[in-house]
């Protein structure tokens, strides 16, 4: 007598797990139908729970919106490149972020101009850091580290707006245009305003204004 072999059971996910298939499956949402399409319900039948499951987590779609784009952020990092020199350490790491980013910030940028973030309480300020945030500067502070250590920069005289300097216009410049930075304006924030500042702060001036 053949018997019919019987469906594998599905485990019942739990805590992180289960918060990650939820996240996953909201951003998988919004990247096939949009923000303006997007519901708790449809994000609830991709992840194959119900939607009192998302309420438990996040109040409303917003909310839960911003988690899933922080968490795809979160876990697609941007590989630290270790070359052996800050120029050519900054050259990679710009454009690795800049090629890695600019289809991630093109559908969170859509997902802030289709009404994401209503009601979710932040200032502008704020939203714009969760939504259009790029290497978080403690990730990518070892390029610096590696230099100062190397005796290429002195960290306790160049101030961390410099250092956050290179990376804060590649997310201006991807805001403005989605789409990866030309080679030339990657070398041009790095030779051309980057540097000069390091080397006179290195030096003890004060840029001029």
């Amino acid at each position: 007598m053949i018997t019919q072999a019987s469906e594998p059971v599905r485990r019942r996910r739990h805590g992180k797990q289960l918060e990650s298939a939820l996240l996953a499956a909201g951003w998988d949402e919004l990247v096939e139908v949009g923000y303006a399409r997007l519901t708790m319900e449809s994000i609830a039948v991709r992840a194959r729970t119900s939607e009192a499951v998302l309420y438990r987590r996040w109040a409303n779609k917003d909310q839960l919106v911003l988690a899933a784009i922080e968490h795809y952020r979160c876990a697609n990092p941007v590989a630290v490149p270790d070359t052996g020199a800050l120029r050519s350490d900054l050259l990679a790491q710009l454009t690795a972020v800049s090629e890695a980013l600019a289809g991630f910030f093109a559908i969170a940028a859509a997902a802030a101009f289709s009404g994401l973030l209503a009601d979710t309480g932040l200032t502008p300020s704020q939203a714009r850091d969760k939504v259009m945030a790029t290497q978080p500067l403690p990730r990518v502070r070892i390029i610096y580290q590696r230099a100062h250590d190397r005796g290429e920069i002195d960290l306790e005289r160049v101030p961390s707006a410099v250092l956050a300097m290179p990376f804060e216009l590649v997310r201006h410049d991807m805001l403005m245009d989605l789409e990866p930075l030309k080679p030339a304006r990657i070398q041009s924030i790095v030779d051309e305003l980057f540097l000069p500042l390091v080397q006179n702060h290195q030096a003890g001036q004060t840029p001029e204004p």
